[in-house]
């Protein structure tokens, strides 16, 4: 894959690092109170920062708060939810297959026989996508 540079704006980065302090927070302390108080603090020294105009200031004081997160990183990585998709994934990600279409063909005829109103309208459906399917394909 070719080289592409990274096309986020700035307020999109400043989300980002936010939103990975305050988990970094999260993984740091255990009591919920003590989680607060430090998160509060936290917003407050974004919010103190938010109506800096001089974009050399702005990159400046990203690149200072992407430093101070690094220096204060846990040794413990921050929880991850189970089924987040992102680098390496949730214990739970894609844990559910969902089964494809054909597998209910194979199905038992007493078995189809539970929902007859569905399977009717599935035949009659997958008739007329055959039709369809010919009328486009073969002519």
């Amino acid at each position: 894959m070719p080289f592409a540079p990274e096309l986020r704006t700035h307020s999109q980065k400043v989300c980002t690092l936010y939103k990975k302090a305050m988990r970094q927070l999260e993984a740091y302390y255990v009591a919920r109170f003590v989680v607060r108080y430090h998160q509060v603090q936290l917003r407050n020294e974004f919010d103190k920062n938010a109506c800096v105009c001089d974009p050399k200031e702005q990159r400046r004081l990203l690149w200072l708060g992407e430093y101070e997160l690094f220096r204060k990183q846990n040794p413990l990585p921050p929880a991850k939810f189970a089924r987040s998709i992102g680098l390496g994934g949730g214990v739970a990600y894609q844990r559910v297959v969902q089964p494809p279409d054909w597998i209910l063909d194979y199905w038992h005829p007493l078995e189809k026989a539970h929902f007859p109103e569905y399977f009717r309208k599935r035949e009659s459906r997958k008739c007329e996508y055959i039709t369809k399917w010919h009328s486009e394909v073969l002519y």
